[in-house]
Order: structure tokens, then C-alpha cells, then sequence
């Protein structure tokens, strides 16, 4: 596979690869190349010089191509599940549904871009200001760097590449190393769709070379990210040496609360969506099981029953449904995170054992809130910890004691204590009777604290994309 650079399909200028490897089998599928810096700085230079005329195709013509570009993901469509399940190791049926996804995330950027209109502010709406009218318009801020992580590349190209797109930008995506093949493949449709050459492109390499490189030269105007809160804190350090604009979506430990009311039954068929999609590989997935002590017992005996119940195998199996991990170096971390989390006092009760990249749904019981993973050690996999508490108080305070935001979820009959309990998660979205795995494209996605700044979705992402410009008819009422 090349990458995408000035319209052209490219190779790292030194000749240097990258073995992209199908963590289910442990086999190679394809070499990506290992850009160098000059690449990355040729490809800055032809996506600013791109940018300016990108910008000046009407919007209407730009929802025409994008529409084309969709036109050959359909006809594709199968390829690219097939490439995204085998470099990712997730289920073939998961890989279809992601693939389908973007058909319906480009169509609503592509309808909010043609109703992106200004503001007026009419004369005489305060002292001083009686014969002067202000409008305002929304402009593209310039190159854009996506930096998108392995989880959801797809989902991810679709929330960073169309409104950045849309928006007049020019967009650089910069894939995770470990599963870039699909992502490479949707660039060069975009470019045979009639995206101006240059104004999308895609580079390949390791992040700490490749997009340090990306993020640090100054003709990058913004950045929109998606990946761990450590490389997100060092983004914006490297951002904020040249005043780039910055969207950070990061790290989460989301809780997951059942409080003594709520549906049991209920609450084990979310867990399985919850937790169990993607091998638990999920930012917003549920990670800490926060179960009121009296239904304790109840919900871990019927957790058990219902996670036994999912086939566990082969990715391209199409009866699958919890296959592998992105990699054998992903399911050593979880290893030994469970390990840490029975030191500090918990007890598995299923799973618990590792087979390459492979790593079985686990459930531990009688985790105390003391333990990492109560508070601030993030499981990327099929873990269940679960977390006893008495009061509804001590679920939210366990539930805020992490130095995460990003998403929570409560089970309740009674909507006073739902509403009572998502005021008071300190998080960005919060799902009542439901896990806290729930995205819509059309929503405002992202978290507090250290789990991100500012928001992705329909609504809002525009507002990162964008610079607001304010043109002032002076005296022009009478």
C-alpha cells in the first residue's frame, strides 16, 4: 500500500516500510511506507498550496464530489470490510457495519455544510452602534492534520476527513501504524471522487516520528486527534509552539452504574454492547462496573451466562463475535492490568487468560474503589471489573474519582435519581438506562477533564474547522 501525496500515490522517499500484520493469524498483509521528514514536509507544502484552491470550489460541487466518493465506497464496500477486519482483527459483521457507517456521516456533514450559514447583527442593538450592521461568515482555518487512532479508523476518517473537507480545509490523515490499509484505500477514492489533488492526503509511519513531524510544522493550522491522553497532552505542547488550532478526543474509564432499582436483565444485554464490541477496544465503552451491592450477585451470575453465550474466534468468521485484539503487544497490557487488579484485591470469575492477540472476555468481582482500575487505569479490552457501593452518593463519588470524563452511564426505574446522578457525573455524555457505548454522528462527542478538549459530531465539529470572520458595513443604515 502507498501513500496519498499531492494526488500522486507515494512511497517514503528513502525507500522504507512497514509490515502491517493480521494480529488473528500473526501473518503479514501488506508494507506500508516509513515516511521520512522530507515527506511529510512535501506534503504540507503541496496540501497548503492545495487548500487555497480546494477552498474556492462552491459547496455544492464539494457535496457533488463527496457524493461520488460514496458512489465507490458502495462499490467497494465489501474490500474494505474485508481489509479493515483482517489489519484490525475485529469481526467481519463489525467490519461491514463501520464500513456502512460512512455513507451515513458523510451524508449529514454534507447536509449541515449546505445550512452552515452566517449571522447578522442588525443595527442598534447597543449604544454607539445605530448605523452600523455586522455580519459574519465561517471560513476554512487551513491544513488540517486527522490523526486518527486503530480502534475506529473508519468512524474516525468519517467524523475529522467530511467537515474538515466540507469546510474548505485541506485535510492530512495520519493513520495508526498497525491498521492503515483501509484508510489509505478511502484516500485515494476521495482523490479519484475530484478532491483537488493535495487537499486530501495521507501519510504513513510511526507516530512519534511521522506525527510529531506532522503536528510540529507550523503550515498545520489545526489538529484533531483521537488517542491516548498522554500523546494528546504532548500534541497540544507541540500545537501550542506554533498556535495550531487543537480538538483532542482521549482517554476514558467510563462507569457503569446499577443502581438498586434498575434492570438487571437490562443492564447485562448493554454490557455485552457496552464492553464486548470490538474486543472492548472502545473509548466510551463501559470499564468500570459500579453495581449496587444488593443486585451484586444477581447481575455477575447473569453476566457470566450471557458473556458465555458470545463466539469467541476468528475475525473472518461471519459467526464471530468477539474476535481479537489489535495486537499480542494489546492483550500483554491487559494481562497484566488484571494481574495488577488481583494483587489490589480482586477475583476473576471468567476469563482471565491470554492466547497471542487473543484475550478472553474476563469478569472480576470485589474489586475495591482503592484499585487502578476503580479509578484511573483504562482496560482497552473484554474486562469486566465490578465495583460494589451502598448509596447512590458513593456510586457518584467512586464514579468521579477518576481523572477521566469522557462518558457515564446509570440504570434506574426512577428518572429523578437518572437525572440526579448524570448532573452530577463529571463527563461529557452521559446514557440513562443504556451503556455509556452510544455515538451518534449527529451528537456532540467528547469529555471532561482529561479525557479531551472540545467536541466532534454534526452539531459542533464544524466549530472546530472553521474560523468565524466578522465584516462590518460601518454607517451603512440611515
Amino acid at each position: 500500500m502507498k501513500m496519498v501525496i499531492g494526488g500522486k500515490l507515494a512511497d517514503a522517499s528513502d525507500g522504507g516500510v512497514i509490515e502491517v500484520i493480521n494480529p488473528a493469524t500473526g501473518k503479514t498483509i501488506d508494507t506500508i511506507p516509513s515516511a521520512t521528514e522530507e515527506d511529510v514536509k512535501l506534503a504540507v507544502e503541496k496540501a497548503k498550496l492545495a487548500q487555497k484552491i480546494w477552498a474556492q470550489v462552491p459547496v455544492y460541487q464539494k457535496a457533488e464530489i463527496l457524493a461520488k466518493f460514496l458512489a465507490l465506497v458502495e462499490t467497494n464496500k465489501e474490500d474494505l470490510a474485508r481489509t479493515l477486519s483482517q489489519e484490525t482483527g475485529k469481526p467481519i459483521t463489525e467490519a461491514r457495519a463501520e464500513i456502512g457507517n460512512i455513507s451515513i456521516a458523510f451524508k449529514g456533514f454534507i447536509e449541515k455544510a449546505k445550512h452552515l450559514y452566517g449571522e447578522i447583527i442588525p443595527h442598534g442593538q447597543e449604544a454607539g452602534q445605530d448605523r452600523h450592521v455586522l455580519l459574519t461568515v465561517r471560513e476554512p482555518i487551513g491544513v488540517i492534520a486527522c490523526i486518527i487512532p486503530f480502534n475506529f479508523p473508519c468512524d474516525l476518517f468519517d467524523q475529522k476527513v467530511a467537515p474538515a473537507l466540507l469546510a474548505g480545509n485541506a485535510a492530512i490523515v495520519k493513520p495508526s501504524t498497525d491498521n492503515p490499509l483501509t484508510l489509505c484505500k478511502l484516500t485515494a477514492l476521495l482523490v479519484e471522487a475530484g478532491v483537488t489533488d493535495g487537499a486530501i492526503e495521507i501519510i504513513t509511519g510511526r507516530g512519534s516520528s511521522v506525527g510529531n513531524w506532522l503536528c510540529g510544522n507550523p503550515d498545520v493550522h489545526a489538529i484533531t486527534l483521537t488517542g491516548s491522553t498522554e500523546v494528546g497532552i504532548q500534541t497540544a505542547k507541540t500545537a501550542a509552539n506554533h498556535l495550531a488550532h487543537i480538538a483532542l478526543e482521549l482517554g476514558g474509564n467510563d462507569a457503569f452504574i446499577l443502581l438498586e432499582d434498575g434492570d438487571v436483565d437490562l443492564a447485562v444485554e448493554e454490557l455485552i454492547w457496552g464492553r464486548m464490541y470490538n474486543c472492548g477496544q472502545v473509548c466510551c465503552a463501559s470499564k468500570r462496573f459500579l453495581i449496587h451491592n444488593s443486585r451484586k450477585a444477581e447481575f455477575t451470575e447473569k453476566a457470566i451466562t450471557r458473556i458465555k453465550k458470545q463466539k469467541c474466534g476468528d475475525p473472518a468468521d461471519e459467526s464471530t463475535q468477539i474476535a481479537c485484539l489489535i495486537s499480542e503487544a494489546a492483550a500483554k497490557t491487559i494481562e497484566q492490568q488484571v494481574n495488577l487488579t488481583v494483587e489490589q484485591g480482586g477475583i476473576i470469575v471468567l476469563g482471565g487468560k491470554r492466547n497471542g492477540a487473543f484475550y478472553e472476555p474476563t469478569v472480576i468481582v470485589d474489586v475495591p474503589r482503592a484499585a487502578d482500575v476503580a479509578k484511573d487505569m483504562e482496560i482497552f479490552g473484554p474486562v469486566v471489573p465490578i465495583i460494589g457501593f451502598d448509596t447512590v452518593e458513593e456510586a457518584i463519588e467512586i464514579a468521579n474519582q477518576s481523572k477521566f470524563g469522557l462518558c457515564g452511564c446509570v440504570f434506574t426505574a426512577d428518572m429523578k435519581k437518572a437525572f440526579k446522578v448524570s448532573s452530577a457525573l463529571e463527563c461529557g455524555g452521559v446514557v440513562i438506562n443504556g451503556a455509556s457505548f452510544f455515538r451518534s454522528f449527529e451528537m456532540p462527542f467528547g469529555g471532561y477533564k482529561y479525557s479531551g478538549l472540545g467536541t466532534e459530531g454534526i452539531m459542533s465539529t464544524f466549530d472546530e474547522v472553521t474560523l468565524k470572520k466578522t465584516i462590518v458595513l460601518k454607517n451603512i443604515a440611515s
